[in-house]
């Protein structure tokens, strides 16, 4: 091929990686702005890939009542994507050999059942049994005052254990990264903050993260959490002490941090190879602060986490083989950031996703007087054999839970409704008399036990 017909070739290859470069960025806004603009989503959005930001965008407002927006600067709570710096931490001990993977709980702290049973290993892997700190009746008044790790451990000490250490995979242990937290403390002789900028944070560079402990007034630079009212509202989310979620949620970060911890994370300089490995580690779904799967979407392994916390909600995703990573912080609390984050993915890799498209105007009255009743889930339900009921609340539907808690449904279309609470679709499926007689919530079909 001549030189002039290679140059031809060549520029038409970079003008066809332009276009669609930015077809994507167009698509990407396109598909965040209905997010947004329904009050589902507010924060920060980052897509990396092979080390460079190929997106980044804030939305919303920071803090509505001094009308402060949202942006690249502006730091989040992270909720439970806060354990992948403890674990990250406890790592670090094992590779410096202060501790190991095998070391018994009972070797380092008293008091905890079956401590000599629970390894390390165990609650950095989520399966040591523990009786979960957020379960305890009175949890809600542990958020309302300072905590240190010894006192959030000192809550399960003497309780008995769910199941046998190592065995399984329960739920997501809260106490376990509490008592990984108090380990950090006894290793290092530190307060957990300081523990935590010592072995993690400085090392992987991150200036703007940090841990939240109650000491500090609210910095100018981070977002205060909202929470869902109703269909489409928004109000400041309850106040907490973050010292109450130590180890396991109290990280404050930005989006671009996040990016750069994946880096960290996942190349060769902040842990060993062998610790490295055990995160890498499919095996088990859950481990090390990640959830581990290979996706039949993305046609990889995944790393992910999620995590909802009063006000907030974050989302981070890594794929290895596309060197991706994609961080959605927002502070409204909503699982929306966990769709949001797969799908710029599947938009950045040219994959399918479907848009979130909220119907303009509520159903109408006669539609709502109709949709109303009990509905009856198996046992194979997120809590199992649920009666679910679903209401109506002036000219909106809401799904009232067995607890109380009430789920507003943002309508899609006739009988299609997005649960904001949980950001699970709803389906209605109505009789020949057009009643309700089943819903179907995510995957799970509820069966009309009463009408309301």
């Amino acid at each position: 091929m001549s030189l002039r017909k290679t140059l031809a070739v060549m520029v038409v290859c970079i003008g066809q990686s332009s276009a669609q470069s930015s077809l994507n960025l167009a698509a990407i806004d396109s598909y965040l702005k209905p997010y947004a603009r329904s009050r589902n989503f507010a924060g920060d959005v980052l897509i990396e890939k092979s080390g460079r930001v190929i997106f980044e965008r804030a939305y919303g407002l920071a803090d509505r009542e001094k009308g402060i927006r949202n942006t690249p600067a502006t730091r989040f709570h992270i909720a439970s994507i806060s354990m992948q710096f403890t674990a990250a931490a406890v790592l670090r001990l094992i590779d410096k050999g202060s501790i190991s993977l095998s070391t018994q709980v009972s070797d380092l702290v008293s008091g905890i059942t079956g401590g000599d049973k629970i390894t390390i290993r165990d609650l950095l892997m989520e399966r040591s049994g523990l009786p979960d700190i957020n379960d305890l009746t009175d949890y809600g008044d542990v958020l309302k005052q300072h905590q240190t790790p010894a006192s959030l451990v000192a809550r399960i000490k003497g309780r008995p254990l769910l199941f046998e250490p190592g065995s399984k995979f329960l739920h997501e242990e809260h106490s376990a990264y509490n008592l990984l937290a108090l380990i950090v403390e006894m290793k290092t002789g530190l307060p957990f903050a300081a523990a935590m900028k010592k072995l993690v944070f400085q090392p992987a560079g991150l200036s703007k993260s940090s841990i939240d402990e109650d000491a500090a007034p609210v910095a100018p630079d981070l977002a205060k959490g909202d929470q869902p009212d109703g269909v489409d509202g928004l109000k400041p989310a309850a106040v907490i002490h973050w010292s109450a979620k130590t180890g396991n949620a109290s990280v404050v970060t930005t989006a671009r941090e996040e990016a750069q911890w994946v880096r960290a994370v996942f190349g060769d300089d902040l842990l060993t190879e062998a610790s490295r490995a055990a995160i890498l580690d499919t095996s088990q779904k859950v481990g090390y602060g990640w959830f581990r799967s290979v996706s039949t979407r993305y046609h990889e392994a995944i790393y992910y986490m999620n995590g909802r916390a009063p006000g907030f909600a974050a989302f981070v995703l890594y794929l290895p083989q596309e060197q991706m990573s994609v961080v959605v912080f927002s502070n409204i609390y909503s699982s929306a950031t966990t769709t949001i984050g797969y799908d710029l993915a599947a938009i950045s890799l040219g994959l399918p996703y479907e848009p979130f498209q909220p119907s303009p105007s509520a159903p109408p009255a006669e539609q709502i007087k109709t949709s109303t009743g009990r509905f009856q889930f198996g046992p194979d339900f997120y809590q199992a054999n649920a009666e679910l009921d679903l209401i109506a609340n002036g000219s909106a539907l809401s799904l009232r839970w067995p607890s109380g808690d009430i789920s507003p449904l943002i309508p899609l279309g006739r009988d299609r409704f997005m649960d904001r609470s949980y950001w699970e679709e709803v389906d209605i499926e109505r009789d020949a008399a057009a009643l309700p007689k089943t819903i179907t919530y995510d995957h799970f079909r509820g069966n009309l036990i009463g009408r309301k």
